[in-house]
C-alpha cells in the first residue's frame, strides 16, 4: 500500500471515533529546554525552565542510588502489585494497604477514578481554573463537565454542591489548587464533604501537599474513616522530585481502591519508580530541605513582583501566576520574549486566564535570571 493510500484509510477509520474523543483538546505541558534551545538557537545550559513546578532540587540522595540498584534488575517486569511501595505509603501515611491504588504519576489515578465510575450521560464537577486533566479524563469517558465559576481564582464549594444532580458521579477537587495556587480552609473542605451525597466520589487532589506550612497540611488522610466516597490523590513528582519517572497514589475506601485497579494497566508503575518511591519516602530531610526553598524562592519572587508592580495571586504551592496587562504588551507577548531569553513559564490562557503567566519557583539563581529578564523585558515597552 502507498504512503499516500495508507493515509487515507487512516483518515476513514479516523472517522469513527466518537465525537466526544474528537472533542478534546490534547494536554500541553510546559515546554521542554531541548525543544527551546532548537527553536531559539540557544545552548542548553543557558535555558532556566520554571514552567512545570518541578522541584530545582532534583531528586533525594536515597532515591537517586535506589535508581542505580534497582537498573540492574530492569529486564524483569516490575512488581504489578508494587508490595514494597505500597507497604511503604501503608505505614508513612497510616492507611491499610488494600486502600491504595499506584498511578503512572497522580494523573493515572484521575484517570482510574474516571474509568471506574464514569460513563456517557454522567456528569462530573470542577472548577473553572482547575487542573485541565479533570475535564480531559471525564471527556474521554463521554460524561459530561460541569464547570462552576471560581470564586477569587479558587474553588467555590457551595455553588459546586448546588450543581450536584442525579447524574452527578464525581467531583474534583484541587487543593492547593493549580495553576492559580489557592487553598481551600480544612474546616471549609469537611463541611463540604458532610453535604455531598454519599453516591457522589470526591476526588481530592493534594499533588503539592508537601509545599504546605504544618498548620495548612491535609487533614484529609484522616477522614477516610468517614467518608466511603472521598479519593485522595498524591503524587512523587512535586517535592519528592521524581516528576520524570511518573509515579503517584490513590488512597481511598478498599471498595473504592478495588475497583480501581481493576481497571488498571498491569505493570503501570516501572520497577525503577517503585524502588525510587520508597526510597523517597525515608527522606524527610529532602522533602524539609524542599520546603524551606520554596518558602525562600516564594518570598524571592512575591518581592520581585511588588518591586515590579505587577499584581499576582497569594499561592500556597510551588508556583506563583502573576498578571502582565498593559497597553504595550500582552502575557502571551510578554511569554515569547522570555523564551528569546531563555526563560521559560507558563502561559495559562487556555485555562481563562490570558493576562496571567505562571512561574515555578526555583533555585535562587534561575529566580534571580527570571526576574531580571522580565524586568528587562517591562522596562523595554514603557
Amino acid at each position: 500500500m502507498s504512503m499516500s493510500s495508507s493515509n487515507q484509510a487512516h483518515s476513514a477509520v479516523a472517522k469513527l471515533a466518537p465525537a466526544y474523543i474528537k472533542a478534546i483538546a490534547p494536554y500541553q505541558g510546559g515546554k521542554p529546554i531541548s525543544e527551546l534551545a532548537r527553536e531559539m538557537g540557544l545552548q542548553v545550559e543557558d535555558i532556566v525552565k520554571l514552567a512545570s513546578n518541578e522541584n530545582p532540587l532534583g531528586i533525594s540522595p536515597k532515591a537517586d542510588y535506589a535508581i542505580q540498584e534497582a537498573l540492574l534488575d530492569v529486564a524483569r517486569y516490575p512488581d504489578g502489585n508494587g508490595f514494597a511501595l505500597r507497604d511503604a505509603v501503608s505505614q508513612k501515611f497510616s492507611v491499610a494497604p488494600n486502600q491504595l491504588v499506584f498511578g503512572n504519576g497522580s494523573n493515572d489515578i484521575l484517570e482510574l477514578a474516571a474509568r471506574a465510575f464514569l460513563t456517557a450521560g454522567c456528569e462530573v464537577i470542577y472548577s473553572q481554573h482547575a487542573f485541565a486533566v479533570y475535564s480531559l479524563v471525564t471527556q474521554a469517558t463521554g460524561a459530561t463537565g460541569v464547570v462552576v465559576p471560581a470564586k477569587n481564582y479558587g474553588h467555590d464549594l457551595p455553588a459546586m454542591l448546588s450543581e450536584i444532580t442525579t447524574k452527578t458521579r464525581i467531583i474534583f477537587i484541587a487543593n492547593p489548587n493549580n495553576p492559580t495556587g489557592t487553598l481551600l480552609g480544612k474546616a471549609e473542605l469537611l463541611a463540604f464533604l458532610k453535604q455531598v451525597p454519599k453516591t457522589v466520589l470526591v476526588v481530592l487532589d493534594e499533588a503539592y501537599d508537601e509545599y504546605l506550612s504544618a498548620a495548612n497540611k491535609s487533614e484529609a488522610i484522616s477522614w477516610l474513616n468517614e467518608f466511603d466516597n472521598l479519593i485522595i490523590s498524591r503524587t512523587f513528582s512535586k517535592a519528592y522530585g521524581l516528576a520524570g519517572l511518573r509515579v503517584g497514589f490513590g488512597l481511598c475506601h478498599a471498595d473504592i481502591a478495588d475497583l480501581m485497579n481493576r481497571v488498571r494497566q498491569p505493570f503501570n508503575v516501572n520497577s525503577i519508580a517503585q524502588a525510587a518511591a520508597v526510597a523517597s519516602l525515608a527522606d524527610d530531610d529532602f522533602v524539609e530541605r524542599s520546603y524551606a526553598l520554596n518558602q525562600a524562592g516564594m518570598a524571592q519572587l512575591t518581592q520581585g513582583f511588588n518591586k515590579l508592580g505587577l499584581e499576582y495571586i497569594p499561592s500556597f504551592a510551588n508556583f506563583v501566576s502573576f498578571t502582565v496587562k498593559n497597553k504595550s504588551q500582552n502575557a502571551a507577548q510578554v511569554n515569547q520574549k522570555l523564551l528569546q531569553n531563555g526563560v521559560i513559564v507558563r502561559p495559562i490562557a487556555n485555562y481563562e486566564m490570558p493576562d496571567y503567566l505562571r512561574v515555578s519557583i526555583g533555585l535562587f539563581s534561575e529566580n534571580a535570571r527570571f526576574l531580571e529578564v522580565l524586568e528587562q523585558i517591562l522596562k523595554s515597552n514603557d
